[in-house]
């Protein structure tokens, strides 16, 4: 079911996105070479204990998870582009690092991710993230009150087709509410003028993330960790906005 939120929700919104925001500025600062990803993980844990928040993540297991997801962070490392299970790995230099996180304090949830390179960068990488970043920007602008969620995914397709991008929508955007994953789906391709009609109150998580040379997927043997089916690396841009008349708002934005 759908749901639209009061202007008042909305403002109740707002500090679950400022938290979400501050723990991945934190953890981009702290992801470094040598650091483990199960580091970080215990870092994002902290930060919830100590702000009285709560993860979306630990106890969640959807139909496409192998058993709950048992950690609070999702960190996708190289070919690995979407629900990266922390485990013990130390970052290595040039490591391509996808961090994917969400929260609920006070009873409402943000989510958002972030695409960063440790240490010495490859530009091809550096190119990669620029793209979903874009992809991510051309979204939020066409999250406009009175359009369609095709809006959005074809602003989203236009930014990775222009770079020959090829894009699988088996996983994309969705509801933003009282739980992390809701309808409506938001693909990142699709035709612009179709779709659920975008209306003031509608809280939507849009997260384009691309492959270098592929659209496909298989999942890791730890039951979650999606990689490439080429061994190309991906990268991955979210943040959760708010439809208002006066034009998306992103509750997820980091300073």
């Amino acid at each position: 079911m759908i749901e639209l939120r009061t202007p008042t929700e909305i403002e109740q919104m707002r500090p679950a996105g400022r938290f979400v925001a501050d723990v991945l500025v934190r953890l981009a600062e702290a992801a470094d070479v040598g650091v483990n990803l199960l580091e970080l993980d215990a870092l994002a844990h902290e930060m919830i204990r100590g702000r009285g928040a709560e993860s979306c993540y630990i106890d969640y297991h959807p139909s496409f998870g192998a058993m709950p997801f048992g950690k609070v962070l999702c960190t996708s490392v190289n070919d690995a582009v979407l629900h990266g299970l922390p485990h013990d790995y130390r970052l290595r230099d040039g490591d391509l690092l996808s961090l994917d996180f969400a929260a609920s304090v006070d009873g409402w949830v943000s989510d958002s991710a972030i695409s960063l390179v440790v240490g010495t960068p490859d530009q091809q990488d550096l190119d990669l993230i620029d793209t979903a970043s874009r992809a991510l920007d051309a979204g939020i602008a066409a999250a406009q009150a009175g359009g369609r969620i095709g809006d959005i995914s074809a602003a989203i397709a236009a930014v990775a087709h222009g770079e020959g991008l090829s894009i699988n929508t088996d996983f994309g955007g969705h509801g933003v509410g009282r739980t992390m994953h809701g309808d409506p789906h938001v693909p990142n391709n699709g035709r612009a003028g179709r779709g659920y009609p975008l209306k003031p109150g509608l809280v939507i998580a849009i997260e384009p993330w691309f492959l270098q040379t592929t659209d496909k997927l298989y999942t890791d043997a730890d039951g979650w960790t999606l990689r490439s089916g080429d061994g190309s690396r991906g990268a991955h841009m979210e943040h959760t906005i708010a439809i208002t008349p006066d034009g998306p708002v992103v509750l997820t934005a980091r300073d």
